[in-house]
């Protein structure tokens, strides 16, 4: 029998065909991808004509098609909806991906034709796209230690051997954790819960086999417990067990792993020929230093720190008001804070979530798509390779754009958190491809789903993600859509949430969920007005997260990680009653890979950008103004990597912004 993943996709769009795809299939699929990929690699080292950019990297773009699909289907799917089989292949996966990517960029005959090329490139007539392609294929070879020879070649490809091992099994061990814990609560434990808690908690229930409703480690799940469960000892519990993921001292406690992490990627640095593995990972980044990443972070730590101090007194008042001694502690940060906003701001979440159905945010999204960029989208009736996840065509003027895909629902088989990633990338090579973008969520499930603002926040968040890929207009793959800097990656994504704060948009798709009536006008108001509401909060949990990352690959690997990230919290005066947005054990974004790691900081580098771009166009005085819109994909969204980052942003606006605008958007300017 024909192997699906291996035969031609005749389906609609040549989307991959779910429904026939089989666990087994996977790894026959990725042995013919390696193999193949393997003898085309070879034929272009080997070939003895004079290298030119299209018979070396023009060949290169095109030498790992079938593995590219099958592992574009793979990794998605593993992370969306893990099976047993999935992961006992990541595992299986990770060094011989590893190793393979190592016998590309150790290649001496291949490396020598790509230098060649480097060498000679004035005389090559490229345009400024191949040009830059050129330019990060060589950077791609040397960071991967190209010009290494010997002994250091190879301990730096055990090095990162070892590496993809170990960030597969920080990953595995974090959904472990995760798909096993919950905690079961009576009928009188649902005292102050709204309704869509309730829901959340008895859909929970019904999905881990309990009759009863439960509280998980998803986030959509037990925030809302912390934020109206009045039953201290049960915030406790839940608390604790949401920050202690990976840390029990079990089969999946990731502290030792995390520390090898650390060493290892402190000694890939130093064969490389830099000082830190922060030196290393920053370099092609816009940030550059670690010292400029600190400068951002400080200067936003101290007004963010002293809002948070500001509010935690405020807050343990209110405990105190409940005759509880105190002190303020984490796990009631959020019950007294969602109290104190009902008080302040006259805004309930319970009677907020009506009006923000996931269905009607969804529309939204589309909607300020399609009046900024002329998207439609339109549903497929497609098998997909799990019931919750959704398709839509994308279309512009009739044309086709591409495929995107929403899961939006926490489940067992999915990893927590949310990301957008792309099944098939878009360019132009060969032929005219066109990208498959998924986006994944973990909200409660409930009938219908209703979400929280942030929830919202982050719907949209991820859907600026898609359109980065959606609307990539490149040649080649290698700079396709996200494949950008990872401190400019955010900008699209945390640009598009400021959409969900144009009144207009909520005006028009904030309708209650049963009567359709709109979100009364006073509600909105209070909603927008209530827009950096606990944001000393916020910005202390991501700043302390982002310092410890940065502290952990700045200097020499600590030998005890959890002791070096108390260290750290104690020199930066963090709240007692405030912890780390990702404590180290659970720190997916460092650990389960590079992506992150020396860059959780680029978020907040981002935001520096994104709320001076959404300024553009509030000075035209049309949130949706077509030619700044037209300027914004040209220079941002459908640019990809074709040129470095900090020329595109000049590109679109003019100037680069400072660290004002990030404070301002987050209410902290008269606190800095």
């Amino acid at each position: 029998m024909t192997n699906p993943l291996l035969a031609p996709w005749e389906g609609p769009f040549e989307l991959p065909p779910f429904d026939a795809i089989h666990d087994e299939d996977f790894a026959p699929a990725f042995e013919a991808g390696l193999t193949e990929a393997r003898a085309a690699i070879a034929a272009i080292a080997g070939n003895t004509e004079p290298p030119t950019f299209a018979n070396v990297i023009e060949a290169l773009e095109l030498a790992e098609g079938t593995l590219d699909r099958v592992a574009g289907v793979f990794y998605n799917l593993a992370g969306a909806d893990s099976t047993d089989a999935r992961e006992a292949l990541m595992r299986d996966l990770a060094p011989r991906m590893s190793a393979f990517s190592s016998e590309v960029t150790n290649n001496k005959a291949l490396f020598a034709k790509v230098e060649t090329l480097w060498q000679g490139r004035e005389a090559l007539g490229l345009s400024p796209e191949q040009a830059r392609v050129l330019e990060l294929y060589r950077q791609m070879f040397v960071r991967s230690g190209a010009l290494l020879d010997g002994a250091e070649a190879e301990r730096l490809t055990e090095v990162k051997s070892r590496l993809a091992v170990l960030g597969t099994r920080f990953s595995q061990n974090i959904l472990a954790e995760e798909r096993t814990w919950f905690m079961e609560l009576a009928e009188e434990d649902l005292e102050g819960l709204p309704d869509f808690a309730v829901a959340a908690a008895r859909a929970a229930g019904a999905e881990k086999g309990v009759a009863g409703p439960v509280i998980t480690t998803s986030r959509s799940l037990i925030v809302p417990f912390l934020q109206f469960s009045p039953r201290r000892a049960l915030r406790e519990k839940a608390y604790e067990a949401w920050v202690a993921r990976g840390a029990n001292g079990n089969d999946h406690d990731n502290r030792a792993i995390a520390a090898e992490i650390l060493k290892l990627r402190e000694e890939r640095a130093h064969l490389l020929g830099y000082a830190s593995f922060a030196d290393f990972k920053l370099e092609p980044e816009m940030a550059k230093t670690p010292a400029a990443v600190r400068d951002l972070l400080m200067r936003v730590w101290a007004p963010a720190r002293a809002r948070a101090e500001a509010d935690a007194k405020v807050l343990e008042a209110m405990l105190h008001a409940d005759g509880i001694a105190g002190p303020l502690e984490p796990w009631d940060w959020r019950y007294y804070s969602e109290k104190r906003r009902k008080a302040e701001h006259d805004l309930d979440e319970a009677a907020l979530k009506p009006y923000l159905s996931l269905e009607a945010m969804i529309a939204a999204c589309f909607d300020c798509a399609n009046r900024l960029f002329g998207l439609e989208f339109h549903a497929l009736d497609v098998p997909m390779y799990h019931p919750d996840a959704r398709a839509w065509e994308v279309t512009r003027e009739g044309q086709h754009v591409a495929v995107f895909i929403g899961d939006y629902f926490a489940r067992g088989s999915k990893r927590s958190g949310a990301w957008c990633s792309a099944m098939r990338s878009q360019k132009r090579l060969g032929q005219d491809v066109r990208p498959i973008v998924v986006n994944i969520c973990n909200f409660a499930k409930g009938d219908p789903a209703l979400l929280s603002y942030d929830d919202a926040r982050t719907l949209f968040h991820e859907f600026g993600h898609a359109l980065h890929q959606m609307l990539s207009d490149v040649t080649y793959g290698f700079i396709s859509g996200t494949s950008v800097a990872r401190d400019f990656v955010e900008l699209p994504s945390q640009l598009y949430e400021h959409w969900l704060e144009v009144p207009e948009v909520l005006e028009t798709h904030a309708k209650h969920w049963q009567t359709g009536a709109a979100m009364p006008a006073d509600m909105l108001k209070r909603l927008l007005d209530a827009g950096t509401y606990d944001q000393g909060f916020a910005t202390v949990e991501f700043v302390a997260s982002a310092m410890v990352d940065l502290a952990f690959h700045e200097g020499a690997a600590p030998a005890d990680p959890m002791q070096k990230q108390a260290e750290i919290l104690a020199e930066l005066g963090m709240p007692h009653a405030i912890r780390m947005r990702h404590a180290t054990p659970h720190f997916a974004h460092v650990f389960s890979g590079d992506g992150y790691s020396s860059g959780y900081y680029s978020y907040m580098w981002s935001e520096v950008m994104d709320a001076d771009a959404f300024a553009a166009f509030e000075e035209t005085g049309d949130a949706f103004d077509p030619e700044t819109a037209a300027k914004l994909e040209r220079f941002i969204l459908s640019a990809g990597g074709s040129r470095p980052a900090e020329e595109l942003y000049l590109e679109f606006r003019g100037r680069m912004p400072g660290v004002e605008a990030l404070l301002k958007g987050r209410g902290l300017l008269d606190a800095a």
